[in-house]
C-alpha cells in the first residue's frame, strides 16, 4: 500500500476509507453506451505558439493530416487530458451536469491545459471525432507516437501532466515511457490496468471481449470508428513497465466504487462479480507503480469520474501541478 494510502472520497471529496471499479459510458442521463472501460471544425487553422499562452480550437496539421486540439489557460506545467477508448475530447470539454463544471475548464483556472480528438473517437452518436481518420485498428504505440507529434506541431511546451482515463492510461504511460524528459506527473482515472487479461482468465477475458468489441448504439455504420486490441495493448505495457519503470515521476491514482450498469445483452458467461474484483486488484496494482503513489477512491462515481465527481479529478490534477512546481509540497500534502 503506497503511503499515503488508500482514500475514498465523497461528493464533497471528504474522505473515508476503501477501494474500486470500471466501465459503460454515462452521457449526461441518456442511456448508457457500452464501452467496458469504456464534433464541426474551420476550415484550416494552426495553434498559436505556446509562448502565447491564448486559447485555441481547431485542428492542427500533423504529418499531413489534420487533428483537433483545445488548449485554454496559462502556466506551467502543461496539462494534457486523455480521452478513454472511443471517447474524445469533449469527455472532458462538456459540462457533465448542472452545477458541475467540466475538467477542462476547471483545470485552465491554475496552469494551461489541451487535450484533443484521436481519430475515430465521440461523445455520442452525434458527435464524431473532429480529427481525420487513420486505417483501424491501430496500435497502443502508434497513439502515444501520435500524441507526441500532435504536441510538436502545435508548440505545446512541456514539462507535460497527463491525465488519462481508462485505456488512455495505457497511451499515457507509454507516452511517459518514452519520452521521459517532457513528462512530470500522471494522473490516471479509473485506468486500465495491463493485467487484466490475467487477472480475469482466458474465459472471462474472452467474455469480455465479446461484450466490449461491438461499435456502440447509433455507430454500427461509422467506419472509422476507434479499434485498439486490448490484449496486445497490455502486453505491451507490461514489457514496457519492466523494461522502463516510471521513476521519477509524480502518480495519482483514482479508482471508482460503483460496479457498472451492464447493457441487457451481456453474454452468460461473464461474470460481473469476477471483472469487478479483476478490476479492484489492478487498480492496486497501478497504485504500487511507485512508492509515493497517491491513490483516492471516488466513492460516488463509476467508469467515468470526470463527468460524475469532476471537482475530484480536478483537485489531483491540481495536487500533482503545484508537486510539480514545488516538489516539497507532495510529502507535505500526505493523506
Amino acid at each position: 500500500m503506497p503511503p499515503f494510502g488508500v482514500i475514498e472520497a465523497g461528493p464533497d471529496n471528504q474522505s473515508a476509507w476503501v477501494i474500486a471499479l470500471p466501465t459503460t459510458k454515462p452521457h449526461f442521463g441518456a442511456a448508457a453506451l457500452i464501452a467496458l472501460i469504456l464534433l464541426t471544425i474551420p476550415a484550416t487553422a494552426r495553434a498559436a505558439p505556446a509562448s502565447t499562452q491564448r486559447d485555441f480550437a481547431g485542428p492542427v496539421d500533423v504529418d499531413g493530416r489534420k487533428l483537433y486540439v483545445e488548449c485554454k489557460g496559462t502556466g506551467s506545467p502543461t496539462v494534457v487530458l486523455i480521452a478513454g477508448y472511443r471517447n474524445n475530447a469533449e469527455i472532458w470539454t462538456t459540462p457533465p451536469g448542472p452545477g458541475l463544471t467540466p475538467v477542462f475548464d476547471a483545470v485552465s483556472g491554475f496552469t494551461r491545459v489541451c487535450t484533443y480528438d484521436r481519430p475515430g473517437t465521440i461523445l455520442d452518436a452525434t458527435h464524431l471525432s473532429r480529427s481525420e481518420p487513420v486505417p483501424m485498428p491501430r496500435t497502443a504505440e502508434a497513439v502515444a507516437y501520435e500524441l507526441h507529434d500532435l504536441l510538436d506541431a502545435a508548440n505545446i511546451q512541456g514539462p507535460y501532466v497527463l491525465v488519462a482515463h481508462s485505456l488512455g492510461g495505457i497511451f499515457a504511460r507509454l507516452y511517459a515511457s518514452t519520452y521521459r524528459n517532457d513528462v512530470a506527473g500522471l494522473v490516471l482515472v479509473d485506468a486500465w490496468p495491463e493485467a487484466m487479461p490475467k487477472l480475469l482468465g482466458p474465459e472471462q477475458w474472452a467474455a469480455y471481449l465479446k461484450l466490449s468489441d461491438p461499435a456502440p448504439p447509433g455507430l454500427e455504420s461509422y467506419r472509422d470508428l476507434e479499434r485498439i486490441d486490448f490484449g496486445a495493448a497490455s502486453e505491451r505495457m507490461e514489457q514496457e513497465a519492466a523494461q522502463s519503470p516510471l521513476y521519477g515521476l509524480l502518480l495519482f491514482v483514482l479508482s471508482r466504487a460503483k460496479p457498472v450498469a451492464l447493457p441487457p445483452n451481456v453474454p452468460a458467461e461473464f461474470s460481473q462479480d469476477a471483472f469487478e474484483a479483476a478490476w479492484r486488484k489492478g487498480q492496486d496494482e497501478l497504485a504500487a507503480l511507485l512508492p509515493d503513489t497517491r491513490h483516492v477512491i471516488a466513492i460516488e462515481s463509476d467508469h467515468y469520474i470526470q463527468l460524475e465527481q469532476p471537482a475530484l479529478v480536478t483537485d489531483a490534477v491540481r495536487q500533482v501541478v503545484e508537486a510539480v512546481r514545488d516538489p516539497a509540497s507532495w510529502g507535505e500534502h500526505a493523506q
